[in-house]
């Protein structure tokens, strides 16, 4: 096998999570050679709660604040430092944890695995903005089948065999799905409390509950990823598909591996790698990128390193991918001389290319915590330290069974908002009860799960959010020191009518009437956050204001015509930069559905063939 600076590679691609592993995996796969960095290690190993962190579902909250693949980002939501002190969350002088992953891999490594599709008209508007049809949603559904191996519709899944499957889900993709929460729920007295009076209280509320409990019924009992065979996207009571296998994590860390053991003369994966810049020939094409090889070089890392890391060169015969996500595409971007000209101008940086939209356009959801504490614990969690050896763990290792199978969400809710109620907008809240005390990231926010066993929260997320105006900025031209980040938070972004505001208000309403049936009867004990003397529109919406957060951080390179913000023709290729191209979450104009990961394995697969068909049409002595 040629060493890692070897001048033969196909592709050179930066970043190992969602975009760039599937990307990468996909091109070895079709006969490619390439070439694959991340700036962390092996995320199954080096700390001595590993490799539990990273197998175990219920355990990726402690995956996040594990030191040996944890980066800590923080960022802020308001530029006015009044207003951003509110949160409690917010350190002064860093901003808010914003938690993402180093390693093989990327956040896939410590996410909560859920695998739901974006909307359809999620695509169907990139194939508006840009003309080209190859990305309706008709046609970017087969990306979803080359990904999905279901394992949670066993019927269907055997009823495919003979031609019958109404379901629209792959059976023989390479990442698997399964159900999230286990049937051993059934024995917690509390939890079925919690779940039949959800239910019941959620379809009391519907205009013909009949007839939408057997719509229900019929279309898969809560399957939020089944073909809709009545217009418009699915509302209603769901469950969270996981991408787990056995109910264990597998996901693109073990496509890779599995991929290189196969072929390991086409994917080479050079881990502890930290791009600083990519390299251009004579014409002004890409043609590799420059990186430091070293441990926890970059200062995002738990325990950075003071080392400077040993300077290496790889080299594309064809294209350079950039995989890094939101925040660090953008920023390797900027240092190689790509974006703002006086963003560049002002740390010192030449100017390739004048190109604004760099780092522009940056949007999230909005997401907030109605957190109540039972009038007992959990008897699911009885025992539970989230530690190895605790019974629950003993449990799962032996039969893959109990809550450790599950990512903690009991019970999901898809709703519209009244700022969703025309015809063509998507639903765009997701209500989700976990049986845990989560009200956002800070450190030691993994604590709470562990020593509080009382709680249920129900977490909020608003989706199709309408503001545009976060930022990813350099701190400096050093690569080695994390971007600014500042999402622009309600007033301060571009949402000139409130409508996020509004919608994450009308949530936390519908979720308390939701709830109080459990009140009344005292299986829920009290109502902690916002509690109950948060109430009105005015004083909810200052609980809003304040606390907050996000985690799916997207769209700061966005497909589009440069003199409208773009970075990215429909192809994935930067504007007016030749063999170079970025898959990952910041690719997109807005911010695709509820949950991000399964739009971006998408996506990674239509780049494959982008990438494939240009390999095609152009031989290697002509790039």
């Amino acid at each position: 096998m040629p060493g890692a600076d070897a001048t033969d590679w196909d592709y050179v691609i930066v970043g190992s999570g969602a975009g760039g592993g599937t990307l990468a995996a996909r091109l070895a796969e079709s006969g490619m050679r390439v070439f694959l960095l991340d700036a962390g290690g092996d995320p199954r190993s080096g700390d001595e709660r590993l490799p539990d962190d990273y197998d175990v579902p219920a355990f990726h909250a402690f995956a996040c604040e594990n030191p040996a693949l944890r980066w800590d980002f923080r960022v802020r939501h308001y530029a006015g430092e009044t207003q951003q002190a509110r949160d409690w969350k917010h350190r002064e002088g860093q901003g808010v944890l914003y938690p993402r992953a180093a390693g093989l891999g990327g956040c896939t490594s410590h996410n909560a695995m859920i695998f739901m599709l974006p909307h359809p008209s999620d695509w169907d508007r990139i194939a508006k903005l840009t003309g080209d049809p190859s990305w309706h949603a008709t046609s970017m559904r087969r990306y979803a089948h080359r990904i999905e191996d279901c394992r949670h519709r066993p019927l269907w899944r055997a009823l495919r065999h003979i031609g019958l499957d109404p379901t629209g889900h792959g059976w023989r993709g390479w990442l698997q799905t399964e159900k999230s929460i286990p049937l051993s729920v059934l024995g917690d007295d509390g939890l079925v409390r919690v779940l039949r009076d959800t239910a019941s209280s959620f379809t009391r509320s519907l205009p013909t509950p009949l007839l939408s409990t057997l719509r229900w019924l019929r279309g898969g009992l809560g399957d939020p990823n089944a073909r809709r065979w009545r217009p418009g996207s699915f509302e209603g009571i769901c469950y969270t598909p996981l991408a787990t296998s056995g109910h264990r994590r597998r996901g693109v860390r073990e496509r890779l591996l599995e991929l290189a053991a196969r072929h390991p003369e086409r994917l080479h994966i050079e881990l502890d790698a930290l791009a600083t810049r990519v390299l251009f020939d004579a014409d002004g094409g890409a043609c590799g990128v420059a990186y430091l090889k070293g441990a926890r070089l970059y200062r995002a890392h738990a325990a950075p390193s003071a080392a400077p890391g040993t300077g290496h060169e790889v080299r594309a015969r064809r294209e350079v991918i950039l995989c890094g996500g939101a925040f660090n595409t953008p920023q390797l971007l900027m240092l190689s001389g790509i974006g703002p000209a006086a963003e560049l101008q002002a740390h010192g940086i030449p100017v390739r290319l004048d190109l604004p939209g760099v780092g522009s356009n940056l949007q999230d959801r909005y997401e907030i915590a109605v957190t109540h504490r039972m009038r007992a614990p959990w008897e699911v969690l009885e025992g539970a330290r989230f530690a190895r050896d605790d019974p629950l763990w003993r449990r799962w290792q032996r039969r893959r069974s109990g809550m450790y199978a599950s990512n903690g969400a009991a019970l999901g809710v898809i709703r519209r908002s009244s700022a969703a109620a025309a015809p063509h907008e998507e639903p765009d809240l997701f209500c989700m009860a976990l049986l845990a005390r989560f009200e956002g990231y800070f450190s030691g926010f993994s604590s709470w799960i562990r020593d509080q066993p009382d709680q249920l929260t129900w977490a909020v997320l608003k989706a199709h959010t309408r503001n545009r105006a976060g930022t990813v900025r350099l701190r400096s031209a050093d690569p080695r020191d994390m971007p600014l980040v500042n999402f622009h938070y309600f007033e301060e972004g571009s949402d000139a009518a409130g409508e996020d505001l509004k919608a994450v208000v009308e949530a936390i309403r519908f979720v308390r009437r939701m709830t109080a049936p459990l009140l009344a009867s005292g299986w829920i004990a009290e109502e902690i956050a916002p509690g109950p003397s948060i109430d009105g529109d005015e004083a909810l919406a200052g609980y809003v204001r304040d606390t907050a957060w996000g985690h799916h951080a997207s769209c700061s390179c966005a497909i589009g015509a440069p003199d409208q913000g773009g970075v990215l023709d429909s192809a994935f290729a930067v504007h007016g930069v030749k063999r170079l191209r970025v898959v990952d979450a910041s690719v997109f104009p807005q911010i695709p559905g509820f949950f991000v990961a399964a739009a971006i394995y998408m996506i990674a697969e239509k780049a494959a063939d982008a990438l494939l068909d240009e390999a095609r049409r152009t031989p290697l002595s002509a790039s």
